[in-house]
């Protein structure tokens, strides 16, 4: 029974305990009391302390002086916190359309239907755009509108599930695991150490070794054996209680309510025998079946630390604090959390660059294996861009910071990872609501195994139920689709591949057309200026005003004319526009007092709107050119990529039909053709032309997309499976499904190869544990299994469909 709560003095407000206005105010129900209170917001607070079971902030507070009352309990009062926007720049983003979004760690998860429970209470706040759960991981990704509600307010809402929800922090993730390993060690330990104590008795027991006993000592064997039992029950199996309690609250069952209904149906049958010395015991099963179990949960979760832990790592690699200069020569260290956009920070050899930037210095090597994999050092020139996370190591560096922290490309990467493992393909999600549905249907065939046994046999009826609830346990169904899709993401990660979209796993088996860009995708993008043609004279300018426009470009075209050895600060452009595909325009004024010219720079029949002789004249890709005269026709080329001939041949073998996109000219797109024995291609692509085609081979079934430039970006977003690389314009990369850090075309074949061994591993995994539930229902109903057997029996059927999903983890041959 609730303790009366102290009342405030007579019309006074029940919360804050200031004087109530003449109208009485509004009403609030607290410990099934009503109270009145002074407005909308003490009831609204008041709401939230009833909810989430605080009631001791009423109970143990001094209330002598009512100024110094505080409004809120403490624990309300830290997720309040959260709120502050300094804080949340440490761990949010803030999207195009406006919305923060981040990942919460969320604990005393312990199955889908947990994940279930607090998407749907999330989901109905309003101001909540996304929120998807993982179980396996034990993470929340959402999305909000924080003008309609706060961060504190979601984590509250959480915390009324009966769940502890936290920003996710990478620092303290091992700390956490930890933590947790010890948790489940502890009752491991106890409930192991039980169980050997108990089944020796159990087989003296049920082997006859003891028949020549009197009832007295055999009594004295059982309470024994209740004695051992006990802690295992009160204290090993108490996750599964919690678990339990939680899900029944919500009114979403899960696998932890039979469980806990076995467990205690089991131990208070066996207890009541023992105390009036008549019947039959099953200690052995109760410690048994909790040993088993947890045995399972540990080993989940070393599955679960395994798969997330190269998301964590990353954060990980940053450093705590930088030396931010302050004058010439002059540098102070600050926290990298108060690093600011437009600092200059030193970086000496052998440290990790805290953010990303463009480096000042003239050269150095960085090892940029942490992102891509790749262990040969990278170098950069002067004004290249270096990342946050990446080991600078030749000689002290300074660098102008342009992204700190949630910004940072090593952060982007982490959050995609956490969002592929929030993500759940619809294999997965149909074995989830499965193993949900399941959970339902078991308890109404246990109570109608008990009532038909209680006219075959009373005596047995207890029994049979129980091995029903143990037997028939989903637990195998519900660990068969996140440890498998848990499991593909690790693997795929060792090759440096990042999935954004877990879907991918299932509509790849039905993809059979593979369409790809060229520049960059089967191409290296590594490109070079290898001729230049002037018709009227004057390079220099004409280099100069084509270095000006292509610094508007991220086109991986652009690149040669950055890096031009010019100054092209002087030139004055306005009106710069960048048409996809095509090339830049602008408006450019040859000195202060000239009238304004309207140029381009682009694709030979962009710059043939003007001059249609230009297609005619060269084999050139890029031309210069204002409306009355052409400046420059240059010729740009890369090589292809040295792994890109034997990837195609791979995926030709496994049937794949192969055709390449491009927005070159016919006679650079057939060239790489021929070199790759690619028989279809189309040349001189606008990207209305590449999504046009897409949807037309959409029509014969699902499309692979791969590609890594900005025009790519629409098509890639059309194409049922879409792949980019880890140098790719922003856009291609939030537009694709995939993301390949490491920028090598093998990691296509990887991708494909990776993703039919999960989706093997995946059906091998649900077949079984459907088989498994399915056959021994009949068995179990039929009373010819008894609780200690059907103990090990769910419990091998979990452990079978575990260790088949860890043969993922294992690290590749290959993997480097």
């Amino acid at each position: 029974m609730t303790k009366a709560l102290p009342q405030p003095p007579e019309g006074h407000c029940f919360h804050c305990l200031q004087p109530l206005p003449k109208d009485g105010g509004y009403k609030v129900t607290v410990a099934g009391q009503s109270q009145a209170v002074c407005c909308y917001g003490c009831q609204a607070v008041a709401q939230t302390i009833e909810e989430q079971g605080l009631l001791h902030f009423y109970q143990f507070r001094d209330t002598s002086n009512p100024l110094q009352v505080p409004l809120l309990p403490e624990e309300l009062q830290q997720l309040e916190a959260y709120d502050q926007k300094d804080l949340q720049e440490q761990f949010t983003q803030v999207d195009d359309a406006g919305m923060r979004s981040t990942t919460l760690s969320v604990e005393g998860m312990t199955c889908a239907a947990c994940a279930w429970l607090i998407e749907q209470q999330l989901m109905r706040l309003n101001g909540v755009h996304n929120a998807q759960v993982n179980a396996t991981t034990e993470r929340v990704s959402i999305r909000w509108d924080e003008q309609q509600v706060k961060l504190s307010s979601l984590l509250q809402e959480i915390a009324g599930l009966g769940y502890r929800a936290l920003p996710f922090q990478a620092a303290t993730q091992e700390q956490d695991f930890k933590r947790r390993r010890r948790y489940f060690v502890r009752r491991i330990g106890i409930a192991g150490l039980a169980t050997m104590q108990v089944m020796m008795i159990a087989v003296a027991l049920y082997f006859g070794m003891v028949d020549e006993l009197d009832d007295n000592l055999r009594q004295f064997f059982w309470w024994i054996s209740l004695l051992f039992a006990t802690p295992v029950l009160l204290y090993s199996a108490q996750p599964f209680y919690l678990s339990a309690l939680r899900s029944i609250q919500a009114r979403q069952l899960n696998m932890d309510v039979p469980v806990s209904l076995a467990l205690l149906s089991a131990y208070g049958a066996s207890a009541y025998a023992t105390v009036i010395n008549a019947g039959e015991v099953y200690f052995e099963s109760v410690s048994m079946f909790t040993f088993l179990l947890l045995v399972g949960r540990y080993l989940e979760l070393l599955a679960k630390q395994r798969a997330i832990a190269t998301a964590a790592n990353l954060v990980k690699l940053l450093p705590a604090t930088a030396q931010r200069e302050v004058a010439p020569g002059q540098f102070e260290s600050v926290a990298v959390s108060k690093l600011n956009v437009g600092d200059v920070v030193q970086v000496l050899a052998g440290q990790t660059l805290p953010a990303d930037g463009e480096l000042l210095s003239h050269e150095t090597e960085i090892n940029e294996s942490m992102l891509t994999g790749e262990s040969v050092p990278v170098l950069h020139q002067q004004g290249s861009q270096v990342l946050a996370g990446t080991l600078n190591q030749t000689q002290p560096i300074r660098v102008r910071v342009f992204a700190t922290q949630q910004s940072t490309v090593m952060a982007k990467i982490a959050a995609l990872q956490d969002q592929a493992l929030a993500n759940k393909p619809r294999l997965a999600e149909r074995a989830e609501r499965l193993a949900n549905q399941f959970v339902k249907q078991l308890l109404i065939l246990a109570a109608l195994t008990f009532l038909v046994w209680s006219f075959i046999d009373p005596a047995e009826a207890f029994w049979v139920t129980l091995a029903v609830l143990v037997a028939t346990c989903p637990c195998a169904l519900a660990l068969a689709a996140p440890t498998a899709v848990t499991g593909v993401i690790h693997r795929l990660n060792r090759y440096g591949i990042i999935l954004r979209n877990t879907d991918v796993i299932e509509t790849l088996r039905e993809v059979k057309t593979v369409v790809l860009d060229k520049t960059g995708t089967l191409t290296s993008g590594q490109f070079a200026l290898s001729e230049r043609q002037y018709p009227n004279g004057n390079a220099e300018r004409a280099d100069s005003l084509a270095k000006a426009l292509e610094s508007y470009s991220e086109h991986p075209l652009a690149e040669p004319f950055k890096a031009l050895d010019l100054d092209s600060a002087k030139l004055q452009l306005d009106d710069v526009e960048v048409h996809l595909g095509a090339g830049i325009s602008a408006t450019w004024y040859a000195s202060p007092s000239a009238d304004p010219v309207k140029v381009r720079i682009g694709a030979p029949r962009f710059i043939g709107e003007w001059h249609p002789e230009v297609t005619e004249q060269s084999e050139a890709n890029v031309v210069l050119a204002t409306e009355s005269e052409v400046f420059a026709f240059y010729k740009v080329e890369d090589h292809i990529r040295d792994d890109a001939l034997s990837t195609l041949n791979q995926l030709r073998e496994q049937g794949f039909e192969l055709i390449m996109l491009t927005g070159d000219k016919y006679a650079n797109a057939k060239r790489v053709a021929d070199q790759l024995n690619i028989s279809t291609f189309k040349a001189e692509c606008l990207p209305a032309d590449k999504l046009a085609y897409v949807q037309g081979q959409q029509k014969d079934g699902p499309v692979l997309m791969i590609g890594d430039g900005i025009n790519d970006g629409p098509v890639l977003a059309q194409a049922d499976v879409s792949m980019t690389f880890g140098q790719a314009a922003d856009l291609a990369r939030q537009a694709a499904d995939v993301v390949a850090m490491r920028n090598e075309f093998a990691a296509v074949a990887q991708l494909i190869t990776h993703t039919a061994q999960s989706r093997r591993i995946l059906r091998q995994n649900i077949s079984w544990a459907l088989v498994y539930n399915l056959g021994i229902i009949p068995i179990a109903v039929l009373g010819l299994v008894t609780p200690y057997i059907a103990a090990i029996g769910m419990s091998i059927s979990s452990l079978l469909v575990l260790a088949n999903s860890l043969r993922l983890y294992r690290a590749p041959k290959d993997a480097r």
